[in-house]
């Protein structure tokens, strides 16, 4: 039988039935979760035997052309070999004392508004861990980053045309392109010029944003520094995605002496975040601790390109807003 233990007076949190409504609102709030462009995926499982890497194994794409028969001639055997990527375990903790959780009780189930509290802060987390994820990562995968911000003028800016250029450094495979992430300065620039679709339901209720035909996700997480703003192009599940399970995913503490009394809810959380086909190959001394910070999460020195460029389902697009 779960433990019961008290936050913020007579709240009660039970684990088994609080961490079910946290990890659902968490994917609910999701963006990424919910255009698909984060998926989850049966071989990002969590280590079995310790460690914090997680293999891959993938076949390589086949090589080489077809061979004229002839009966003169014999047949060349080409090799079908196969590569690894890799990703790297994170893992990570929130932790709110009761003077924070107290507008929780406002709601009719309070358990239910504080799993949501939780489950958003979790979601806008794991958004800030990605775009730091994409940073070093992309930094590897040159041909998958068109970047027009030193250009002059109008020429360095977002418009329909540099947009459709981003899309063709995939090709043939652009199609597989369905979501996109911009700062909220850049979708304001394009919803000034109306190209930006309303998706909604039969009620005339938002569901979410298109431009060009790709779902549209608005982050200001996303990068913006000297008036250059990074974009990103998406495909489904281009980022692969595994929960793990903490040996104490959620608990509560109390310190009795401390302000008069004081309590806390700390929830903890193992899981992968991946982009597909770039390995995590952190430098010697990475990760300074158990688990890689943001900080070497974007270091460009920690991944290598592991898929061929058209297979890894990611765009990176620097632009500016307004003319340098």
């Amino acid at each position: 039988m779960a433990t019961l233990t008290t936050v913020s007076g007579d709240l009660e949190v039970i684990p088994e039935i609080f961490l079910p409504y946290m990890i659902e609102a968490t994917a609910t709030k999701s963006e990424f979760i919910q255009s698909g462009v984060m998926t989850n995926l049966a071989e990002l499982k969590l280590p079995e035997n310790g460690g914090d890497i997680v293999t891959m194994p993938f076949w390589q794409d086949l090589a080489g052309a077809s061979q004229l028969l002839d009966t003169s001639t014999d047949l060349s055997v080409a090799k079908f070999t196969s590569d690894k990527d890799a990703a790297v375990l994170h893992g990570r903790a929130l932790v709110y004392g009761a003077t924070d959780l107290v507008a929780a009780l406002a709601g009719s189930d309070p358990i239910k508004a504080l799993a949501s509290l939780y489950g958003a802060k979790w979601a806008r987390e794991m958004q800030t861990i990605l775009i730091q994820i994409l940073t070093g990562a992309m930094a590897v995968v040159t041909d998958n980053v068109l970047d027009i911000s030193a250009l002059s003028g109008s020429a360095a800016l977002f418009d329909a045309a540099a947009f459709v250029d981003a899309n063709q450094l995939l090709g043939d495979s652009k199609e597989k392109l369905v979501a996109i992430a911009m700062h909220s300065a850049t979708e304001a620039l394009i919803a000034k010029s109306d190209q930006i679709d309303y998706i909604k339901d039969s009620e005339g209720q938002l569901l979410y944003k298109e431009y060009q035909g790709k779902r549209v996700i608005v982050d200001d997480g996303m990068p913006a520094a000297a008036g250059v703003y990074t974009t990103y192009l998406f495909g489904m599940g281009a980022v692969g995605f595994s929960e793990g399970s903490p040996k104490v995913p959620l608990e509560t503490a109390r310190e009795a002496l401390l302000n008069g009394g004081e309590e806390y809810l700390i929830s903890r959380r193992l899981f992968v975040m991946h982009p597909r086909g770039i390995k995590w190959d952190p430098a010697s001394g990475v990760p300074a601790k158990d688990v890689p910070s943001n900080t070497e999460l974007a270091a460009s020195a920690n991944w290598t390109q592991a898929y061929e460029q058209k297979n890894i389902r990611i765009v990176q697009f620097k632009h500016r807003i307004v003319a340098a």
